[in-house]
C-alpha cells in the first residue's frame, strides 16, 4: 500500500508540476502580445494557478518521493484549503451568473435582455467607469466592428452577427436608424423611433459606435456569463479530482508514518 499510494501521489504531481510550467509559460507568452492589455483578466490567474500548482506539485513530489511526512503534512494542509477555496469560488460563480439573482436584484433595461438580469456584483465589477473604459478600449483595439465594413447593403443584414457585435458595433433595431454601411448609420429626420439613451448614444464615429450604449454592456456580461458558467464546471470537476488526490495523500502520509513506525521499533 506504502508503494501504490506513493506512487499515484508521484505520478499525479509530475503531471499537475508539468501543466504549472505551462501555465506560467503561457501567461508570459500573454504578456509579450500586442493587446497584452486586453488579456489581463485571464493572464494574471492563469500566472497565480501556475504557481500555486507548481508549488503544490512540489511539496508532493517531496513528500512522496522522500517520503517525508512534514512536507506530505504541509502538502495536504495546501490542498485542504485549496479545496475550500475552489468550492467556494464555484458557489460564488453560480450566484453571481444566476439570473434569477440579478432579476430579484435590478429591473434595469430595455427591450428582451436588462441590465437586471445581471447580479449587482457583476455589473458593478465589469461596467463601472474604470473598468469599462478598459474593456472599451480592448474591443477598440481587438477591431471587433472593423472587418463588418466589408458587409453592405443586404449582405450585412442576412450576416451572422454575434451578440457582442450587434450590440456594440450598430444602433439597437428598435432606434429606427438607417445603415449606409456596416457601422455608419443615419437617424431619422423625425429622430429616433424610440426615446432611449442607447439611441442618443450612438455615434458614426469608428471608435464611439455603441461601446458607450446598454446594450453593448449587456453583450460583454453576457459573453462573461456564459464564460463564468464554463469555469463553474471546470471548477467542479477539478474540484473532485482534489478531494480524490487528497484522499489518496491521506492514504500515503498514514502509510509514510506507519514505515517510519515500523522501521525504528524494537523487536520483540
Amino acid at each position: 500500500m506504502v508503494r501504490i499510494s506513493n506512487g499515484i501521489i508521484t505520478l499525479l504531481n509530475i503531471l499537475t508540476f508539468v501543466i504549472s510550467v505551462a501555465a506560467i509559460g503561457f501567461s508570459f507568452w500573454l504578456g509579450t502580445q500586442s493587446n497584452a492589455p486586453c488579456q489581463e483578466t485571464l493572464r494574471k490567474p492563469l500566472l497565480f494557478l501556475g504557481l500555486a500548482l507548481l508549488i503544490v506539485s512540489l511539496l508532493g513530489l517531496l513528500g512522496s518521493c522522500c517520503r517525508l511526512s512534514f512536507f506530505m503534512w504541509i502538502y495536504l494542509l495546501v490542498l485542504f484549503l485549496l479545496i475550500v477555496g475552489l468550492a467556494a469560488f464555484t458557489i460564488f460563480t453560480v450566484v453571481v451568473t444566476n439570473k434569477n439573482v440579478g432579476k430579484a436584484l435590478s429591473g434595469k433595461g430595455f427591450g428582451e435582455h436588462r441590465l437586471g438580469d445581471y447580479s449587482r456584483w457583476l455589473q458593478n465589477y465589469v461596467i463601472n467607469s474604470e473598468n469599462w473604459g478598459e474593456v472599451k478600449n480592448c474591443l477598440v483595439d481587438v477591431d471587433l466592428c472593423q472587418h463588418l465594413m466589408e458587409k453592405k447593403g443586404k449582405e450585412f443584414y442576412v450576416h451572422n452577427l454575434s451578440l457582442i457585435q450587434s450590440g456594440c458595433c450598430k444602433p439597437p433595431a428598435y432606434c429606427g436608424f438607417q445603415s449606409k454601411n456596416a457601422t455608419y448609420w443615419i437617424a431619422p429626420k423625425t429622430g429616433p423611433a424610440v426615446s432611449d439613451q442607447d439611441c442618443k448614444i450612438w455615434s458614426n464615429v469608428q471608435k464611439e459606435l455603441c461601446f458607450d450604449c446598454e446594450s453593448c454592456k449587456i453583450a460583454v456580461l453576457d459573453n462573461i456569463k456564459k464564460d463564468w458558467r464554463i469555469i463553474a464546471i471546470i471548477n467542479s470537476i477539478i474540484l473532485v479530482i482534489v478531494i480524490i488526490v487528497y484522499s489518496i495523500g491521506c492514504c500515503a502520509l498514514r502509510s509514510n508514518s506507519y514505515r517510519g513506525y515500523s522501521k525504528y521499533r524494537v523487536p520483540a
